[in-house]
């Protein structure tokens, strides 16, 4: 039922995600493992590591181990952080708060019209791709971008978008939480097998992509708080998916520019619309 989600959100939303403090805990947790992890890949790299993009063998994925780590740090840390400050009793609470599918139709829409819309100005303003791959490949990389990628947002949007949110408003807050979040990204350019170390996706492109993301994750969060974790999982995993599948990494200006700025534009005018605090919406 809608209610069971939104009580759940409420556990997350009404108070502890509140907290700076909470907010602060998870960002510092959340950086001691993600740059230690990372760091180690890089040292790690000089006697020949690498990550896999695609895997099919079992040493390729024991290979990629430690970097989901990296990866998942924003999920680990929440977890921690939460747990330890008495939000959730045990990983199963926790779970099914970050999972909580049911709300509000329009969440739905709007991560389906942003991603629809992401896609097709990117394609037509830079053209087909040649490292686009079958269309199949959406369907069987979703596993593997849900962990390396999607699980992200169960840290960043219950242990950080929401109190920076609450506290600062929609825009100052996804502003903040997308300069944290991009510095989270740093090490992605310095680790071999990565797109953005190999020169595949460009780091300024890649900046004002995070930025226009975090605005559209902001958004959600206004739009469908009752779900808005599962929702931005949802909308991340899909969107490396579709970015793998049809080959259009940030690395072109004009497509970069025309799609990001539809994606801000969306976001806007679906807060201007239906958009809340958090916490008002819960409380429905």
């Amino acid at each position: 039922m809608i209610r069971s989600a939104v009580r759940a959100a409420a556990g997350l939303y009404g108070g502890g995600m509140r907290d700076v403090r909470i907010a602060r805990q998870f960002v510092a947790l959340t950086f001691v493992i993600a740059y230690g992890f990372a760091g180690a890949l890089i040292v790690a790299a000089t006697f020949g590591y690498r990550v896999n993009n695609v895997v099919t063998t079992l040493p390729e994925f024991a290979a990629n181990v430690p970097f989901a780590l990296y990866i998942l740090s924003p999920a680990i840390a929440s977890y921690i952080v939460l747990r330890r400050n008495g939000r959730v009793s045990h990983l199963g609470e926790w779970l099914r708060w970050v999972f909580a599918a049911r709300g509000p139709l329009r969440g739905y829409v709007l991560i389906a019209l942003t991603l629809t819309v992401y896609f097709i100005l990117h394609v037509a303003v830079s053209g087909p791709s040649a490292t686009a791959v079958p269309w199949y490949m959406f369907f069987l990389s979703i596993p593997g971008n849900l962990i390396i990628g999607g699980m992200e947002e169960s840290g960043w949007m219950t242990s950080l978008q929401p109190a920076v949110d609450h506290r600062w408003g929609y825009l100052l807050s996804s502003f903040i939480v997308g300069l944290i979040w991009l510095a989270w990204h740093v090490p992605l350019f310095f680790i071999p097998g990565t797109n953005h170390q190999s020169g595949a996706i460009d780091f300024a492109m890649f900046a004002l992509q995070i930025m226009a993301f975090r605005f559209f994750y902001g958004a959600v969060l206004r739009v469908s708080s009752a779900n808005a974790v599962f929702l931005c999982i949802v909308a991340h995993t899909a969107f490396n998916a579709m970015s793998f599948t049809v080959g259009v990494p940030p690395a072109t200006w004009p497509g970069t520019l025309v799609a990001n700025a539809a994606v801000v534009a969306i976001a806007l005018a679906s807060v201007a619309l239906f958009g809340r605090k958090a916490e008002d919406t819960v409380r429905t």
